[in-house]
């Protein structure tokens, strides 16, 4: 199944992360690694919203990353929600529709 983390961004989320941003990424390519998440990163225009795309069995794989996740920890991220995508075109689809 897959699952959206979407983060809604703290004010100053651009200029705070710096400190933060090398363990957040090795924390998004140690779970892409592992298969868990797909693609992440921000929305632009304006940078308010990170999405990042998780695979698994469950949610809690999404929620896990999200609570050890630096950005969270350290208040750049003001909530998070973990949403299932039920998926049904392409390869990677899991309840493929033709």
């Amino acid at each position: 199944m897959h699952y959206f983390l979407i983060y809604d961004l703290a004010p100053g989320y651009l200029e705070n992360r710096t400190i933060y941003r090398n363990e957040h990424l090795s924390l998004a390519w140690q779970a892409n690694e592992r298969g868990e998440l797909i693609l992440g990163g921000a929305l632009t225009d304006p940078v308010d919203t990170a999405i990042l795309l998780f695979k698994g069995d469950s949610p809690d794989v999404a929620a896990s990353f999200a609570k050890t996740d630096p950005y969270v920890l350290n208040g750049l991220v003001k909530k998070w929600t973990v949403r299932q995508w039920l998926t049904v075109v392409g390869e990677q689809a899991d309840t493929p529709v033709r």
